[in-house]
């Protein structure tokens, strides 16, 4: 039972302290003053007003469900938006992943086609350099044989 009174009591005041901290702009001493002058405030309207305690509690009641609704909207708000933003990252990742995966099959297939290509243009700057050796050769042998006689 106490650590339920702790939640209901601890967590309205470090809302409470949270909107001054934020109003503030994170300065602890400004949000110091300005609660201090809200209470101050409030102190000096129930005074005026002679609200009774069981009002005064109800209407705090009355503001903790209105804040805590709107705490609770906005933490529905931020898991959606993470959500979303997932989900975005997931396609964003998927996306990039496919596309890599492409990119490294094309670079793959444009390597095998030159390595392919260039062998078979040396294979061929050899086969040309070979008919052309043998050519020359045959050419130069009926050449000497004819010198001595034995060719044409």
């Amino acid at each position: 039972m106490a650590g339920r009174r702790i939640v209901y009591v601890g967590l309205p005041v470090a809302a409470i302290g949270g909107y001054y901290f934020y109003a503030a702009g994170g300065e602890p001493k400004v949000a110091q003053k300005k609660a201090e002058h809200d209470a101050e405030s409030a102190k000096a309207s129930l005074k005026g007003q002679n609200i009774s305690s069981a009002e005064a509690k109800k209407q705090g009641e009355e503001w903790a469900q209105i804040a805590g609704s709107k705490i609770d909207h906005t933490v529905d708000d931020v898991r959606n938006k993470v959500h979303d933003a997932d989900k975005t990252i997931s396609a964003k990742v998927s996306e990039a992943e496919a596309k890599f995966e492409k990119l490294k099959n094309d670079t793959a297939s444009q390597f095998d086609k030159s390595k392919n290509d260039t062998k078979k243009e040396f294979n061929q700057s050899i086969d040309n350099f070979d008919k052309t050796v043998e050519r020359k050769t045959a050419e130069a042998k009926s050449g000497i044989s004819s010198w001595f006689g034995f060719g044409k």
